[in-house]
This record gives C-alpha cells, structure tokens and sequence, in this order.
C-alpha cells in the first residue's frame, strides 16, 4: 500500500446546525437530502450562469456534514455560503483536520473513503492522527494520467460544469430540486449544448503554458490548462477535433481520450 499523500491544497469547513441539510441543498449541485454518516459525495458551488465557482467533497457526519474546498477558498467560500444563510439555523467553521488521499496498492484500513469520482483515483481520508507528508506533485500526475481536471484547470467563474466534464465525473445531480445554476446545466445537458470539452493531451517536452492557444490548421481549436512534462488538459472545441493535426506553440500535441470520458 501506498503512503497516504496529505492534499495541502485542500481544506475542511464544518457545516451544522438543524437547517444544514435544507441549507445546502438549495445551493449545491449535490443531493446532501439523503447523505449519510461516513458517506462521501462529489459537487459544485456554481455561478448563477452555470460556471464553476469551487468543487466541493461533502462528507456526512452525525450533526452535519464537512465539505472539502479548495484550500486557497475556503475564506471565499465561507463568506459566499455566509450570505445565503439569511435566517437559517446554520453553523460555518472551518476544520483543521488534514485531508489525505492515496490511490494505489489495496483497499486500506477503515477510516478511508472511496473517492467519488472515479475509482482510479482510490481514497481520501479526514482527520488521520499520522497525516504523511506532501506530495502534490505525484497526486497532480496522477489526475493527468487520468485525464480528471481540477480547479488549476477551471479557475474560478471560467468553465461552465459541462465544459470541465463535471458532470461525467458525478458532481452534478441532474434530479434534485433547484440549485444555483441548475436552469443552466440542465439546459446544456438536455440540448447537447456542449461545444467544448476539457480533454487531455500529449506531447515531447515540457507542457505548453496555461491559456497557450492550441490550432487545428488556420483555426483555433482550443487552450492548454494545467499540465507537466509530456501531458496536459485542454479546453477543447469539439467541432474541430476532427479538422486535422493539432498543434500548441508550434508544437504538435495529440488528444488522448480516457475510458471514462465519453463525448
């Protein structure tokens, strides 16, 4: 089994009190109606235009639930959901326990969590008494080799869900009630509206810089996001991938379409 790598770009806020489920079930693209103790599900804090604002793991506890946001917005996101609260019996705090994932080796021992979106991606774990060390490095190749984007590809109000494959990933109930943003993916969804994908791509040498234009020919095909050595994701228009040969800086690039991704 793998050493437990500790997600330093991942922090915790404890929601409780008796309107909590109600709470967030009006904002959250997630179903937290029926979310159980112990039970982990993936979702979004969307724009009113659909767009993404933060990605978010709710993780069910006894008296409420703790959600797993970006640590760079959590603040951000407490004084968001802080203005939706009105006269809701809601409590906002943020969590010091550490946030864990691993990802190869076997099942580990009680107290991890399958991650929700794919079972590749293996587990996470909140509050370990032995938090490992840091290794965003390894954890980021991971995601790339998967093709899975992350908020270091959809920044913040930039992509809509769709476009980030979101919904693919399970972070959008499509049968809930309302939620910020809901009349936008619907749509989207329900029309095939989807004029770009986020896809991964691969290439010689080191990757591209974020935003760096990528062609088809004498079009404009799309833009690099985040990437490393050899590997990146890319904002993609579907209607060009079939146009010819790909290139980025001058430098050909080829899509590489996981199994899990379905266009």
């Amino acid at each position: 089994m793998s050493d437990p790598i500790l997600l330093t770009d991942r922090a915790l806020i404890a929601v409780t009190g008796p309107d909590w489920r109600d709470f967030l079930q009006g904002l959250v693209s997630q179903d937290v109606e029926t979310l159980r103790p112990g039970e982990l599900r993936y979702g979004l804090l969307l724009s009113p235009q659909g767009r993404i604002l933060f990605d978010l793991f709710l993780l069910g506890e006894l008296d409420g639930c703790l959600i797993d946001c970006p640590a760079n917005g959590r603040e951000a996101l407490i004084q968001r959901l802080t203005l939706y609260r009105l006269r809701s019996k809601v409590a906002l705090n943020p969590e010091d326990r550490a946030v864990n994932a691993m990802f190869e080796g076997a099942t580990p021992e009680a107290g991890w969590i399958a991650d929700p979106r794919l079972p590749a991606l293996g587990w996470r774990a909140y509050g370990r008494a032995d938090p490992g060390e840091a290794d965003l490095g390894q954890y980021d190749a991971h995601r790339l080799k998967l093709g899975v984007p992350g908020p270091a590809d959809w920044g913040s109000d930039q992509l809509y869900a769709l476009e980030a494959d979101l919904d693919l990933l399970g972070a959008i109930d499509f049968h809930k009630g309302c939620f910020i943003g809901q009349e936008i993916a619907s749509r989207m969804k329900r029309r095939g509206q989807i004029k770009s994908r986020t896809l991964p791509i691969v290439f010689d040498g080191p990757a591209p810089p974020h935003g760096t234009e990528i062609r088809s020919g004498e079009h404009r095909a799309g833009e690099v996001l985040s990437g490393r050595d050899g590997r990146a994701l890319a904002l993609i228009r579907l209607d060009r991938i079939a146009d010819g040969d790909l290139s980025a800086a001058g430098r050909p690039v080829k899509i590489e379409q996981p199994g899990w991704l379905t266009l």
